[in-house]
């Protein structure tokens, strides 16, 4: 049994981007995919000091091999990566107004592996706490934050609005956290803000609600020092592994210990073949640290929006 924590479906940067589900025979198109280089070495093989060097360098090849990942994540191409993983069941994560939990719910009634999470349009002028109850009530089992693409900082009134309003359904905030862009030269100076993935921001939201389980999405990504410095005091919060190495995955472990590390691939930006590879290198064999970090951790959150 594995859970993936963090993973798309539609298009989540583009108006109406849940029309992509249900599209049929769609393929990545790209010639070069520097992120499948970096999967075929568990996004390792360079020294640590190199690393945030390295990814700057490679920022616009990485862009660009997001952009075409993202506009291959159709229900039938996660389907056939779930099988291909071994992934049993998977948190979907929207990105309002692009991507809503209305268009996972639709993909979780084809597919209940689908665990929806619902997220906030800021783009509307909606009552906060009723959008929020209404999808708990029809099944959203979390609720997903992106300073970045939706350019609003974590720390913005009406997020925190949002956070105190979902709190009361005891259920998990999964938040982007790292410094990442997914709009090339010159739209991403309208469409994104990634300096609102730096991790005081995320520092300030958990602190602020000491009663609600966080999820640090990506643990930081090349920051992942920042997230274990700065986040890893704070009982609840808890991160995922997506896009890093077995050293880090370790490095996290040890940090937040074995009870809240949760495997996470960040499909379709992300492959899960390699994401699981990861997570039993970076296990070395412990069967039980395995199990914590694939399946437990996850259900112990997710428990009433799991399938079984």
């Amino acid at each position: 049994m594995i859970i993936d924590v963090h993973a798309h479906l539609g298009d989540i940067l583009h108006a109406d981007g849940g029309k992509l589900i249900d599209r049929k025979g769609i393929r990545k198109k790209i010639f070069y995919d520097v992120i499948s280089n970096s999967e075929m070495m568990l996004h390792g093989g360079f020294p640590e000091f190199m690393e945030e060097w390295l990814y700057h360098r490679l920022y616009p090849m990485v862009t660009r091999a997001s952009r075409a990942r993202n506009a291959a994540a159709t229900l039938e191409n996660m389907q056939k990566s779930m099988n291909r993983s071994g992934v049993s069941e998977t948190v979907c994560l929207p990105v309002p107004p692009y991507l809503t939990f209305t268009d996972l719910k639709k993909a979780h009634e084809k597919d209940p592996r689908i665990i929806p999470f619902t997220g906030i349009d800021y783009s509307r002028d909606e009552d906060i706490d009723a959008a929020l109850g209404s999808d708990v009530a029809n099944g959203a089992r979390g609720l997903k934050l992106h300073p970045i693409i939706q350019r609003m900082p974590l720390t913005d009134s009406r997020t925190l609005q949002a956070v105190e309003a979902f709190s009361v359904h005891n259920l998990p905030v999964l938040f982007h956290c790292g410094i990442s862009s997914y709009y090339l030269s010159p739209e991403n100076e309208i469409r994104e803000d990634a300096t609102l993935g730096k991790i005081h921001y995320a520092r300030e939201l958990v602190s602020n609600f000491p009663g609600v389980t966080f999820i640090a999405g990506h643990a930081g990504l090349y920051k992942y020092k920042d997230v274990i410095n700065m986040l890893s005091p704070f009982p609840n919060v808890m991160v995922d592994t997506s896009i890093h190495s077995p050293a880090h995955v370790r490095s996290l472990i040890g940090a937040f210990g074995p009870e809240r590390v949760m495997f996470g691939s960040d499909w379709p930006f992300g492959g899960r073949v390699p994401a699981v590879k990861i997570v039993k290198k970076a296990c070395k064999g412990d069967t039980y640290l395995e199990r914590l970090v694939l399946y437990e951790n996850a259900a112990s959150i997710l428990k009433s929006g799991l399938s079984g």
